[in-house]
């Protein structure tokens, strides 16, 4: 009874004193309910998400963000949040210098608005924008069809794998709120000629709402900060945040410190998740974190295309735990007044039947994964991405029953286990229909592939996991053994072969063409080291070269194929997936740490399509190889 306003607006008690008739007049006509004996919860229902978006998808991302709006809805969200430019995918790169994009991005936005989507709740949707000329990355605010705030990013990230000063301009918060002229397409929709622009407080009559955007949670002196200060109770961030291990851990300090340092406050995360297009995986994990505590989260990895998080938060709890620590009400009275948006709707519910959202067990959130886990289920589902969006039928791995061969072929049977507990156990029609037009089989029965699923993980990399033993006389029988065993755990179509007919072949060759010369030998038989390595090379490469046109030729030889069949050229030219035709994918499997040394074959494993080891130590990599001999019981592994 003694933290915030009754009528939940923020701004102090009512008069009439505790209890007393004014309340209760105040009470009974606000939208928090209660009774006439007891101050109303302001608690508000928000919802956030990871969606899975593809860089210049229009039609694709469009529908994914229209998805999360009625799933959000449709849980009784009056405030949706979404991921960094997720209208474009945030991979576009230079196509984000191009007027075509940010052209698409608002015929996309003016078909949102269109629509009944936005009617009742409000939507945060991330895009770029063009304001007299200058390219900004912005989060749209909408609501009942109109266009309440447009918020350029103020703060760049541009380390590391970012380079976003190359496409856009940090907003100077000197500039305050200006008005942008909106399109004819927009105009055409609503009617609405121009739209507030710049960084201002969404304010509601129950609640006050600052948005960020990705780096800004990062960065030193974060708005999140000011905005707090100046009386906001939720801050949303749409983000664009890719993979990396122990990351997550980053960003959950510090949500959980933005919201315990500024005395309380709400913070919403939303993500991308999955591969947009380049080498990043965006790995999602919205959340829900509520004076210090996370309350809700979704997945780190996962390979659905929409993922919602709804969360009930208590804003009566964030104005009590601010007003409770005098230092911040101090700081809180001299900072400076943000502009203010209005937004002609409540966010709070009746809190006769609403509660809080509390973690269960309370211990749950956050939820982290081991680092083998994310070494393996990262990867795994940045590949699933790739192979369901680039036409192919399958992978095809070069397996020496070493650790590298070995661990990306575990990373594939992982991916196989998370798409099908997806599509068989979780029952994600996309996904699904996924797996029945990469395996082929959609013309199995009526409708799209008569229902069908693989039964196990293992009947699934059976269809898309190609591995080969490609051994010489040098070769082992226990590498040999290994290779075959690993393959059989996973499921994999596995193939043995000896390709010393190809090396003598090349040593034939190069003989006819210094004949006077004697041919090369091995250092243990007598030849030099320069000869040693050039025979060792020979046959890398050769497998290199077998590896391709097996790649090419295994969908159309496993499919029956005759000479009509059609198949891929191969290296990202195939034609599309499924049996008897398309092409595979080679994985290739050289760790960062022959990378960095260049301690590796060229044009051998380290030559391939998709090389999903690529940023992995050799350390890490054995950890993951025990991890997936216990966790998914392929004991080969421990090997």
């Amino acid at each position: 009874r003694t933290g915030g306003c009754v009528h939940g607006c923020g701004h102090g008690a009512a008069g009439g004193g505790a209890g007393g008739p004014a309340m209760a007049a105040v009470a009974g006509a606000g939208g928090g309910g209660g009774d006439a004996l007891s101050a109303p919860l302001s608690l508000a229902r928000v919802a956030t998400c990871n969606l899975n978006q593809w860089a210049l998808d229009f039609d694709g991302n469009l529908d994914r963000i229209v998805r999360s709006i009625r799933e959000a809805k449709a849980a009784g969200a009056r405030y949706r949040l979404g991921p960094e430019l997720e209208v474009t995918g945030y991979g576009c790169e230079d196509h984000f210098l191009e007027a075509d994009t940010f052209w698409h991005a608002w015929q996309s936005l003016a078909s949102l608005l269109a629509g009944d989507a936005t009617r009742g709740i409000v939507c945060d949707v991330g895009m770029p924008v063009l304001h007299r000329s200058v390219r900004y990355n912005c989060r749209v605010i909408c609501l009942d069809g109109r266009i309440l705030l447009v918020r350029p990013k103020m703060h760049m990230a541009d380390d590391g794998n970012y380079r976003e000063t190359r496409y856009f301009t940090p907003w100077p918060a000197s500039r305050g709120v200006e008005e942008l002229v909106l399109p004819a397409v927009v105009r055409r929709v609503n009617g609405q000629a121009a739209a507030p622009f710049g960084v201002a407080l969404l304010e509601a009559p129950d609640a006050t709402i600052a948005v960020e955007t990705c780096e800004e949670l990062f960065t030193p002196r974060s708005p999140h900060i000011a905005a707090s200060l100046d009386g906001a109770d939720i801050v949303a961030n749409g983000s664009g945040s890719h993979h990396q291990l122990r990351k997550l851990h980053t960003r959950v300090d510090l949500m959980v410190s933005a919201t315990r340092k500024s005395g309380g406050g709400v913070y919403l995360y939303a993500n991308q998740q999955g591969c947009d297009g380049g080498r990043l995986y965006f790995d999602g994990s919205a959340m829900v974190v509520a004076n210090g505590e996370v309350v809700a989260q979704g997945s780190q990895f996962g390979v659905g295309d929409v993922e919602v998080v709804v969360a009930t938060v208590d804003l009566t709890a964030v104005r009590s735990a601010r007003g409770a620590v005098a230092s911040r009400s101090q700081q809180a009275a001299s900072q400076p007044t943000l502009p203010r948006v209005a937004i002609p709707m409540r966010l709070c519910g009746d809190s006769r039947v609403m509660a809080p959202t509390r973690p269960h067990p309370p211990a749950a959130l956050p939820r982290y994964h081991a680092p083998e886990e994310e070494i393996g289920r990262g990867p795994a589902a940045w590949l699933w991405d790739y192979l369901r969006r680039s036409g192919a039928s399958g992978f095809f791995l070069p397996l020496s029953g070493g650790a590298d061969s070995a661990a990306t072929a575990a990373i594939v049977g992982v991916m196989c286990r998370m798409v099908w507990e997806a599509a068989s156990v979780g029952g994600d029609a996309t996904v699904a229909a996924d797996v029945r037009r990469v395996c082929g089989r959609r013309g199995d029965g009526d409708g799209d592939g008569g229902g069908w699923l693989p039964a196990s993980p293992q009947e699934l990399a059976h269809h898309v996991l190609h591995t080969c033993y490609m051994g010489t006389t040098n070769s082992s029988a226990a590498t040999r053994r290994r290779a075959a065993a690993i393959a059989a755990q996973i499921g994999a179509h596995h193939q043995d072969m000896d390709i010393d007919g190809v090396t003598t072949a090349l040593l034939d060759a190069f003989a006819s063409l210094h004949p006077s010369r004697s041919p090369p030998r091995f250092e243990a038989h007598g030849g030099s080291a320069v000869e040693d390595l050039a025979l060792q090379n020979i046959q890398a490469r050769a497998r290199m070269v077998l590896a391709y046109l097996q790649a090419q030729l295994l969908p159309w030889v496993r499919a029956g194929g005759g000479a009509k069949d059609g198949g891929g050229r191969g290296g990202g030219k195939g034609g599309k997936g499924g049996a008897g035709g398309g092409f595979l994918l080679v994985l290739g499997s050289a760790n960062v740490d022959e990378g960095l040394r260049g301690y590796m074959t060229k044009y051998d494993c380290s030559s391939a399509d998709v090389n999903p080891i690529g940023a992995v130590s050799k350390g890490d990599l054995r950890r993951f190889l025990l991890w997936c001999a216990r966790t998914h019981e392929w004991p080969a592994l421990a090997d």
